[in-house]
């Protein structure tokens, strides 16, 4: 999910209110119960990291942290095998700090939504959370869009 065209855009919030009013009644907290994702990135403690952990516990999925070792220099059938067991393991897959052509490439092979960064602020879906207006705070306006992008890629 790269760039976002004005009918993506606009189909996101829509989506995103609708998931704030059912925040609002906490009906959500089951929505992607069972869904496992996988967290590829240095350290969980970062503000990116915890974000995603949250966006997506808070809507039911478990979030397991895994340290990436792959790098663009690792052997063609090594990131294969890495990507497609990923795929296998969890529903969806979060790469933080990975170079973009390496998160593409475990995309390829994974067989499962990979985010390149999609709790990062400089994400393309970081701007709709100002867009959608309310009472929230910023933070949780944010977590809306990432949960509502969750959503719509996993359940």
């Amino acid at each position: 999910m790269g760039r976002l065209s004005d009918g993506d855009s606009e189909t996101l919030l829509k989506n995103a209110r609708v998931l704030q009013r059912a925040a609002e009644e906490l009906q959500t907290h089951t929505l992607l119960r069972g869904k496992k994702l996988a967290l590829l990135c240095d350290s969980e403690e970062e503000d990116d990291a915890a974000l995603f952990k949250s966006a997506a516990s808070d809507l039911g999925a478990h979030v397991s942290h895994i340290r990436p070792r792959l790098t663009e220099l690792s052997k063609p059938e090594v990131l294969q095998h890495t990507a497609r067991m990923l795929g296998r393991l969890y529903d969806g897959i979060e790469c933080q700090g990975l170079a973009p052509a390496l998160v593409e490439a475990v995309g390829r092979e994974a067989g499962v939504p990979v985010y390149d960064g999609l709790a990062s602020a400089a994400h393309p879906t970081a701007r709709l959370a100002g867009l959608l207006g309310g009472e929230d705070a910023p933070a949780k306006l944010r977590q809306l869009v990432l949960q509502t992008v969750l959503l719509s890629t996993l359940a």
